[in-house]
């Protein structure tokens, strides 16, 4: 009997030396688990749908740095990369139904790098690279009457808001120049989902938002022109596909153009066949 009652004795024990193992081991799954669960999914910024009206023929030797419309007109600004011998900094504009492209104003490629044009109070302002000058001329005769620098280490795009000159330079900050002075009256700092969002590119300003191009990104955010957040955006990727497929070497996405009389918006890229009228909320 007292063997059988050790036996016993010594089942119990190791029936609660397996049962606490098992336990641990269980806990420790647990904790295992715990310790892996996916972490909460990042804010997204949302997307804003668009339909494609209507595809026009684009000259594909413009390197295209601006894009606006005037006084029902398109103008183009372009630069030209020293690795495309046949690009021009030139300024002129775009016949959407021929392709045709009429200079009005070049400056000397080996100096100056077009950038960023915008039309303000009767004159056209433009912008060079690295030089860290800008150019201003007379809107109807073309003729260069001004000239300015910027503190800016780049110039990129530029657009107007009807008093602010606002140009980028490829990091966060979008600067409002006074067209008077050139001097900067503010500095937005452009936040999406609480980041810095840098690489803003060509611009323009739609009912009280600044549309941007991402450098070398199918994507164009919409900010807010007060706060500099980015409250949604434009996902092109099967426009820029589309380019791609039919051109192989064409460059990035890069020119948006608003007509305030029609509500037409165009957009285009760096050395594209083609011009894209998009249609969205705005």
């Amino acid at each position: 009997m007292k063997y059988r009652h050790r036996n016993i004795f010594l089942q119990m024990i190791l029936i609660g030396w397996v049962w606490s193992v098992f336990m641990t081991i269980a806990g420790c799954k647990n904790q295992e688990h715990d310790d892996t669960q996916p972490p909460e999914s990042a804010p997204s910024t949302p997307l804003i749908p668009y339909v494609t009206k209507a595809i026009y023929a684009h000259d594909t030797s413009l390197f295209t740095e601006g894009l606006v419309f005037y006084n029902g007109l398109l103008y183009e600004s372009a630069g030209a990369p020293p690795e495309y011998p046949f690009t021009r900094s030139v300024i002129g504009v775009s016949d959407l139904t021929s392709g045709n492209f009429t200079p009005k104003i070049e400056i000397d490629r080996s100096k100056y790098f077009g950038e960023g044009i915008v039309f303000l109070n009767n004159k056209l302002y433009q912008l060079t690279y690295k030089n860290q000058k800008g150019f201003v001329y007379d809107a109807i005769t073309f003729k260069k009457i001004d000239e300015f620098t910027y503190a800016n280490t780049e110039g990129w795009g530029m657009t107007t808001d009807g008093k602010s000159i606002i140009m980028s330079d490829g990091t966060e900050y979008l600067t409002f120049l006074d067209p008077g002075t050139y001097k900067p009256a503010r500095t937005l700092r452009v936040i999406e989902n609480g980041m810095i969002r840098d690489s803003l590119n060509e611009l323009e300003y739609i009912n009280g938002f600044i549309y941007a191009n991402i450098w070398w990104k199918p994507e164009i955010v919409k900010i807010d022109a007060a706060s500099g957040e980015v409250v949604a955006k434009l996902n092109l990727n099967s426009i820029v596909n589309a380019v791609a497929a039919r051109k192989p070497g064409s460059q990035e996405m890069n020119g948006i153009a608003y007509d305030s009389a029609t509500g037409k918006v165009l957009i285009t890229g760096k050395l594209w066949p083609s011009v894209y009228e998009i249609d969205f909320q705005k």
